[in-house]
């Protein structure tokens, strides 16, 4: 596994990469990709961090895994490449974003996100790789913890962030965060599981980070 990262990221994260767990992490994951089908493509692991710097960082959105189908996974979290048609959770988020934002925007044909990242959006999976196919088998391998460190350094070093926790499993992420330093957002999962329940649509997260970010001086995101 390459440990290509953004600069400001290897010096906030150096003491997880010194890390016994963090070795045995990255022999875990080389002898994955020697073996077997995983997403996404190697250089694209540590996308989310290559394309949105510590100091960048305005947004958080929490994944679990990436996706686990051929040619999705780009390294971002609920995000496709170009040209692949989008997931059901993906659809969701659009669905909801222009509810919320601006209904007369037309329905994307890309589902690539790398534009949310670069305006200070950290699109960060829990998990940053996967078997192809095969979903969660990257789980509990190291991964989860190396996450987790990443958004207590973000809750304990920045102010002022927004984190957007969709889901259960991004809602147990809550313990890291300092709230009285951040704005954090919760509501159901995009799937359609969560969403047709009535658990995702009408949670304007996309307007009130906005709003949050322009009482904070800061520019808001063009979603």
């Amino acid at each position: 596994m390459s440990l290509k990262i953004e600069p400001s990221w290897r010096e906030m994260l150096q003491d997880e990469f010194n890390q016994p767990y963090f070795e045995q992490l990255t022999e875990f994951v080389r002898h994955e990709y020697q073996n077997n089908t995983c997403y996404p493509p190697g250089p694209k692991i540590f996308s989310a961090f290559n394309r949105t710097a510590f100091e960048d960082v305005k947004v958080v959105i929490i994944g679990q895994d990436p996706y686990h189908g051929s040619g999705q996974a780009n390294g971002l979290c609920f995000s496709v490449a170009n040209g692949v048609a989008h997931p059901p959770s993906l659809v969701n988020i659009f669905k909801e974003l222009y509810q919320d934002v601006d209904v007369r925007k037309p329905y994307p044909k890309s589902g690539n996100l790398e534009h949310w990242a670069d305006q200070g959006v950290l699109l960060l999976n829990a998990v940053l790789t996967v078997r192809s196919g095969e979903a969660g088998s990257h789980q509990k391998k190291g991964w989860e913890r190396f996450t987790d460190a990443v958004i207590k350094k973000l809750s304990d070093e920045r102010e002022n962030l927004v984190f957007m926790l969709w889901g259960g499993f991004a809602k147990g992420k809550l313990k890291l965060i300092d709230e009285k330093k951040h704005f954090v957002q919760t509501t159901g999962h995009p799937s359609p599981l969560s969403a047709n329940r009535g658990y995702w649509f009408g949670n304007k997260h996309f307007s009130r980070a906005n709003r949050y970010l322009e009482e904070q001086g800061r520019r808001p995101i063009q979603w």
